[in-house]
């Protein structure tokens, strides 16, 4: 049976979508099947989701998302807003992300610096942005981005 539903599939599929591939094979590769990223997990300690809750939806303004309950039991907590949905999930022993982070695409980047509510780091190396690095509760790092321009804009100067 799961056979038929992945014969299926793969007809519809060749049916809905030109037999040009990504790889130049007759089979597609993960860039031709990729849709957009669900969600972007940070790690936390253990016992601290009301400091989570705290930044991520009273200063960030996100929402957060009820985990189902086999993984509420394993702690942490998902946030979602703009598009945008973040799972912290407990890690022990935990360390946080001081390289790896969410970059994270804002329309106003100086109320986003307000929001943060701590110092931000400032950087102007990547052309095309305004954009700062924070931390969460944890010491993960997060990079706010806002463009200098709208997609489709003409460059002005």
């Amino acid at each position: 049976m799961l056979d038929d539903v992945a014969a299926d599939r793969s007809t519809r599929r060749a049916e809905t979508r030109p037999r040009t591939w990504s790889g130049g094979g007759d089979e597609p590769t993960l860039i031709d099947v990729f849709t957009a990223i669900h969600h972007v997990q940070l790690a936390m300690p253990a016992g601290r989701e009301d400091e989570a809750r705290a930044f991520f939806v009273g200063a960030l303004g996100m929402g957060e998302v009820a985990k189902p309950p086999v993984l509420a039991a394993r702690g942490g907590a998902w946030f979602r807003g703009g598009g945008v949905e973040l799972h912290l999930g407990v890690e022990e022993p935990f360390a946080p992300a001081r390289k790896a982070h969410p970059g994270l695409v804002v329309d106003d980047i100086e109320e986003a610096a307000r929001r943060v509510g701590q110092d931000v780091e400032w950087d102007t190396d990547f052309p095309g942005f305004r954009r700062f690095y924070a931390h969460d509760p944890f010491g993960n790092r997060l990079e706010f981005l806002q463009p200098l321009r709208r997609c489709g804009e003409p460059a002005t100067g």
